[in-house]
């Protein structure tokens, strides 16, 4: 199934961030360019091969299915009326997004960023206890328990790059559905 339009009108990109170190946070910056295949050209995560230092040490080789992590700002807002000081870049985003629900995407989902750049959905990023490093009780505050009690990872979603280019802050956001039956995101 294909969506043409947006999930909702305000879907787009709100901000694009990046560092060249691997650090919690990630500078927000006027663009960033997505290379096919391999990530955010000067970002510390670019590679054909996993670069998350955690990932590494499990096998160095493994293939990374996290070139890109993106942030719905709609979490930005509720953790900011609980007090968190967070915003684009903060906890480690390259795309902040406004308008689409990221964790309700099944894998395979494809974002069209703008007029270029094509990613395919990965899995969900699990949050790791660098947020409470950042400000106490946050790692938790992106956690949840569904109905069944199952564990609900809130801290955004993972993509590789199919299609490069330039992604800038007020790009649309186009979504397309894989085919049925579609499987829920997972951690990657």
């Amino acid at each position: 199934m294909s969506l043409e339009a947006p999930i909702s009108p305000e879907a787009k990109v709100i901000a694009t961030c990046l560092s060249g170190e691997h650090q919690f946070s990630k500078s927000t910056v006027d663009f960033i360019e997505l290379i096919a295949g391999q990530g955010i050209r000067g970002d510390a995560h670019c590679g054909v091969t996993v670069k998350h230092r955690s990932r590494v040490a499990k096998g160095p080789s493994q293939p990374n299915l996290r070139q890109v992590h993106l942030i719905h700002s709609e979490l930005h807002a509720e953790l900011v009326e609980a007090d968190y000081e967070v915003g684009p870049g903060i906890m480690g985003e390259n795309v902040t997004t406004q308008g689409v629900d990221l964790l309700a995407l099944p894998v395979g989902t494809i974002l069209r960023l703008g007029s270029e750049a094509v990613i395919w959905l990965t899995g969900l990023r699990n949050p790791c206890k660098q947020l409470n490093d950042y400000q106490d009780g946050l790692m938790q505050a992106v956690l949840d328990r569904d109905a069944e009690n199952n564990l609900i990872r809130k801290s955004g979603v993972m993509a590789m790059i199919l299609e490069g280019g330039i992604v800038r802050a007020g790009d649309e956001i186009v979504v397309e559905l894989p085919p049925l039956p579609h499987a829920p995101l997972e951690r990657v």
